[in-house]
């Protein structure tokens, strides 16, 4: 395979123009977002000078999703996607703002800072499940997997270079400077969004409102293997595995005693395999349960090898793989929610995907930090990895029902 042909294959879905400009736009949105995370951990520390309530204010952003996922999918079915995320962006371009100038006249106390949080989950009901949808009505089916894929190597480079550049705003400027910078961050989306073809679009037609739509989303998953199996693997995984955040700190300060700048090696490690990992899969067009089975068996076997890593060295080098395979799990599962679900399914069955994924943290991140409190970062992620492998499973035990029927 010639190079030219490699890039043609791994950046196909960029020659959509729509989808073009909505990844232009989140590269420089996805930015913003983590500048933001980086500032609004220095904040609540700053106040409260305390790693717990760090934790709380995190657990908080997401509790919105667990609570209400399956219903922000119903209202997205029912409304048109683009017109909702540039609502949605506005919203949290104006959270972003408020922060900000709160900060900057002194008026940022915890509980101002604590409800501004809940919105902030409370916009992501929506928002997160409909850019998710949208990707689907702006590209092509063959190019579903791909966009997917770029996307998540998106969020990757904007995971490295928001902190860095986060950091390097809170030590000149200040702090408040980064809610300012992702506030408006967030014009470039609401801009791309606005000057999409609509023409190009094939969005799907906006479901009539009716009582029981909850309901006959979680009966139309339930009766869909294709559908129920991805998303009880990823409740799975998103609850016990997807807890980089508490492990890896975890590994790097209380299992090999290192400092900061370790530390930032492993992130970086992890990081540079979900970007290649990202690449790879966005050159790949195979979606169903068969390759995310073989995706999460490599997740957990990777994330084990972690794990077991006698020192920081040999931990990076597999944590490289864990990020690669980590990416080629999730976007492997988004890919085969998008395909086999129908259109006027399409917002409650990734509504349900934002749950396992993102509001499976609140319960999950208190587990497995008080399990790498009790008995080390190797414990929790081994925990991680055997969670991981009996997704694994799952996805064989579907297999196996599939061929003897």
């Amino acid at each position: 395979m010639t190079l030219s042909s490699w890039g043609q294959r791994t950046f196909s879905s960029l020659d959509n123009p729509n989808y073009r400009k909505f990844f232009i736009a989140q590269a420089v949105s996805l930015t913003g977002t983590w500048m933001q995370s980086v500032a609004m951990a220095w904040l609540v520390l700053e106040l409260t000078n305390s790693a717990t309530w760090l934790g709380l204010t995190i657990a908080l952003q997401f509790v919105p999703v667990l609570l209400l996922g399956p219903y922000g999918g119903v209202l997205i079915d029912r409304l048109d996607k683009r017109k909702l995320i540039i609502a949605t962006q506005c919203a949290a371009a104006i959270q972003a703002l408020a922060l900000g100038i709160l900060y900057q006249t002194h008026h940022a106390t915890l509980p101002i800072v604590l409800i501004l949080t809940l919105l902030l989950g409370l916009t992501n009901v929506l928002d997160n499940p409909a850019r998710q949808s949208f990707v689907r009505e702006m590209v092509k089916d063959d190019q579903v997997r791909n966009a997917v894929s770029l996307n998540s190597v998106l969020v990757n480079v904007a995971r490295a270079v928001g902190p860095a550049l986060a950091g390097l705003l809170i030590a000149t400027v200040g702090v408040g400077s980064c809610f300012y910078v992702n506030a408006a961050s967030f014009i470039a989306v609401i801009i791309a969004y606005s000057i999409m073809d609509t023409t190009l679009l094939t969005p799907s037609e906006p479901v009539v409102r009716a009582p029981g739509q909850l309901r006959e989303g979680l009966r139309y998953v339930r009766a869909t293997p294709g559908l129920l199996i991805p998303l009880l693997m990823m409740a799975i995984v998103g609850t016990l595995t997807y807890e980089f955040q508490v492990t890896l700190p975890s590994l790097a300060a209380q299992t090999f005693g290192t400092g900061p700048i370790n530390f930032g090696l492993v992130t970086s490690a992890m990081g540079l395999g979900a970007i290649g990992g990202g690449l790879a899969s966005a050159g790949r067009s195979a979606f169903g349960i068969r390759p995310l089975t073989t995706a999460v068996f490599a997740f957990g076997v990777t994330d084990l090898l972690v794990a077991l890593a006698p020192n920081i060295e040999l931990a990076c080098i597999a944590l490289v793989a864990v990020g690669a395979a980590s990416i080629w799990f999730l976007s492997t599962g988004n890919a085969t929610l998008q395909m086999n679900a129908a259109p006027e399914m399409r917002g409650r069955v990734m509504g349900l995907w934002a749950v396992a994924f993102l509001g499976t943290t609140p319960i999950g991140g208190p587990i497995v930090g008080f399990i790498a409190q009790s008995w080390g970062a190797r414990w929790a992620l081994a925990i991680g990895a055997f969670s991981a492998l009996v997704a694994g499973l799952l996805g064989l035990q579907a297999l196996r029902r599939h061929e003897s029927a």
